[in-house]
């Protein structure tokens, strides 16, 4: 065989390899999106009720109020002049997730861009290898890192993250923080939100749309056509017991919820960046074989060619 054709044949058999491989992993890549979807559609329910009543203790002033006591989540409450400005960043530890991660990064430098922020006046808390490893290698301060987030991130693991991010605002590491991480919005499209989560305001409470939590969705069916409706609240023990254990809760909900949100995002990602991979090993086979076999019948021609004047000779 000539070696033209050799080296032709051996790419077409890389390739196929290939393929085996991104096939394959983009059915685990969808296994572990059909997996995690689950719990993050019923985790975002919770996680709306608790922000709906906070943002209607909010509105109320119960929750600011309450703030004053002295506690380590009510104390989220409080406002001070921002020295320092911590950005919460999610990624992934590992690639082959697309632009998954470029996006999260590129829409992190748009924000400091936004805020005039600087390596002087800005700290990180980094999730994922990939984010910790982009901003450490520009002299960014990273204060708290976390890597190894699973591929369906349990409530027990988030906690210490939570913690760890509550008690860094009160000890004044920083003095607001803006969470950056994937939205998942379906199988083949994600958005990167940019949130500010502390101190906690009416305006931190908005959602992704910048509204605030519905809570005409229960009457959607009826023929409630008010302009709003208000929640009121009975306080047992007290306000400031209540509030506590509800900022708690929100602040808990807000980081794994946004935790449990990447991940999704990232699965997708992967998925999709897998399929297309399989797509193109797919067109450069078929354009390969073409390839080979015209090579091939060009070969065979030459061969006809020289044995048809080889007789002609000795005729």
């Amino acid at each position: 065989m000539p070696a033209s054709l050799a080296a032709v044949k051996h790419k077409i058999e890389s390739t196929r390899s290939t393929r085996q491989i991104t096939s394959a992993m983009q059915m685990v890549s969808t296994a572990k999106l059909n997996q995690i979807q689950h719990h993050t559609q019923t985790y975002e329910v919770y996680a709306e009720k608790v922000k709906q009543m906070l943002a209607d203790l909010v509105k109320s002033h119960s929750a600011t109020s309450a703030a004053s006591q002295d506690d380590v989540y009510a104390a989220l409450f409080k406002k001070r002049p921002v020295k320092k400005t911590g950005i919460f960043v999610v990624t992934s530890d590992r690639g082959l997730v697309g632009s998954y991660n470029s996006n999260i990064i590129k829409q992190t430098l748009a924000l400091m861009d936004e805020h005039k922020l600087n390596k002087d006046n800005t700290v990180f808390l980094t999730i994922g290898k990939t984010g910790t490893e982009f901003f450490k290698k520009r002299g960014m301060n990273i204060v708290y890192q976390y890597t190894g987030v699973t591929d369906v991130p349990t409530f027990r693991k988030a906690l210490p993250i939570v913690r760890t991010a509550v008690q860094m605002y009160n000890d004044q590491v920083f003095d607001e923080m803006y969470l950056v991480f994937s939205h998942y919005v379906n199988r083949i499209s994600s958005k990167v939100i940019t949130h500010k989560v502390l101190p906690i305001t009416e305006d931190s409470l908005l959602d992704v749309d910048g509204k605030m939590p519905d809570k005409q969705a229960a009457l959607d069916n009826s023929d409630v056509t008010s302009a709003h409706v208000s929640a009121e609240y009975e306080f047992e023990p007290s306000d400031t017991v209540i509030v506590s254990a509800l900022v708690a809760q929100y602040a808990e909900s807000l980081i794994y919820g946004a935790l449990l949100d990447a991940k999704t995002s990232e699965h997708s990602s992967s998925a999709n960046a897998m399929r297309s991979a399989t797509d193109n090993a797919d067109d450069i086979i078929s354009t390969l074989e073409l390839q080979y076999n015209r090579a091939r019948q060009a070969a065979i021609t030459t061969e006809i060619t020289e044995i048809t004047g080889g007789m002609t000779a000795q005729e």
